[in-house]
């Protein structure tokens, strides 16, 4: 490939070497069914529930009587409740960073991780 440049006193044309990107990416994904649960909950609707506060009582307050529980500011946080699910690895040219999630479903169907109703979800990736 040629790139033409114009300045107002001469013209250059360089051509474009193949840029090659060099070391691997650590690709870490794990496979997810269908019917796996995946339930994020903020903490006031947590707090809303009867049996989680009566929980909390007896926990934290045994033999108190007329307890409340009362937060200081706006509850924000999240609690996530999902199924737990082994991570797989494997390392990938950094040049092939575009086809990550082809690579890791290949790595998958090669070890024969994915089944019926499946699918592979990235956690991360790392250059290594």
């Amino acid at each position: 490939m040629l790139y033409t440049f114009i300045n107002k006193t001469e013209v250059t044309t360089i051509r474009k070497k193949d840029m090659k990107v060099q070391g691997n990416i650590e690709v870490t994904y794990k496979i997810v069914n269908k019917n796996d649960l995946n339930l994020t909950i903020s903490l006031e609707e947590l707090l809303k529930n009867e049996k989680i506060v009566k929980a909390i009582k007896s926990e934290f307050a045994k033999g108190y009587r007329n307890i409340d529980i009362k937060t200081d500011s706006e509850l924000s946080d999240k609690i996530k409740v999902e199924t737990i699910k082994k991570h797989y690895s494997f390392s990938a040219l950094k040049d092939d960073f575009a086809d990550i999630i082809a690579l890791a479903e290949d790595h998958a169907t090669n070890n024969k991780l994915l089944k019926k109703d499946s699918f592979v979800e990235l956690v991360r990736y790392k250059n290594s």
